[in-house]
């Protein structure tokens, strides 16, 4: 698929998760307790979910006839093939059900090993984030770039507390204990998705967490890297997609932010 139609594509499934997130707005505060799910620790589920992956599942097929998908809520097989759809219908699902203001629609395509296609839509402020590979990234229409923040010490770093894996959590708070102490601030909304998307648009300088699923972040990794980011897992490497770990930066303190995330998960690792 050639850049031309992937911009057609990306457009209009742009134009699919902005009415996904219209239902999902319109859901907001609606949900009872009868209604909520509970897949696993700290991991909730409601019809919103699942209604907004359908929904999603049903107009992407229609936009990529054979695709395949990789879903949160499993309302469809999970399949490889040349294309396949990654998507998460509500990143930040615990936020939407005590109706806190971060939570978002979240969509790759991926093509081969490649992420070619990124959309995260954060449904309160109404923001639609994308790119497509090789043309760079969007919000609402306008040209992002990742922050042009030098040092460690003026970066604002975004991060994802442990909820349900707690075997790394000592490593992960020797980490934080140092970044508290080296960068401007940490923050933690609960939604990998915006964090990515908030790290492309220069919001957040950097980001990291462990515990991420490949529907977390297939989307945002697109983002941050066409707005000119650098991905990586902690040991510096490509396996981010699917190993549950993952730090995303401007370039100018990727170094430093790697060397004191890997340090800490290395030198702890019992």
């Amino acid at each position: 698929m050639n850049s031309a139609a992937l911009e057609q594509l990306c457009q209009q499934s742009c134009r699919l998760v902005e009415s996904v997130a219209d239902f999902i707005q319109g859901e907001l505060g609606r949900v009872g307790s009868e209604n909520i799910e509970v897949k696993g620790l700290n991991s909730l589920v409601s019809y919103v979910d699942k209604t907004a992956e359908r929904q999603l599942v049903a107009g992407l097929s229609e936009l990529l006839p054979g695709a395949v998908f990789l879903t949160e809520e499993e309302t469809v097989a999970a399949a490889e093939g040349e294309f396949q759809w990654i998507i998460d219908p509500l990143d930040g699902t615990t936020n939407f059900l005590h109706q806190l203001p971060c939570f978002a629609v979240s969509v790759g395509l991926r093509h081969g090993e490649d992420i070619v296609l990124g959309i995260v839509y954060e449904v309160n402020r109404r923001e639609c984030f994308y790119a497509w590979k090789n043309g760079g990234a969007f919000l609402n229409g306008q040209p992002i770039k990742v922050s042009v923040t030098a040092h460690l010490q003026d970066a604002l770093v975004a991060t994802g507390f442990p909820y349900r894996d707690f075997d790394a959590m000592e490593r992960y708070m020797v980490a934080l204990r140092v970044l508290m102490q080296r960068t401007r601030g940490l923050r933690r909304y609960g939604a990998a998705a915006v964090d990515l998307a908030y790290a492309a648009c220069g919001r957040f300088d950097s980001f990291f967490e462990y515990g991420l699923s490949p529907w977390d972040v297939a989307a945002g990794i697109l983002l941050v890297e066409e707005a000119g980011g650098k991905v990586s897992d902690f040991s510096g490497g490509t396996d981010y997609l699917f190993g549950g770990q993952m730090v995303a930066s401007t370039p100018a303190i990727f170094d430093d932010m790697l060397k004191i995330i890997g340090s800490a998960f290395r030198e702890n690792n019992r």
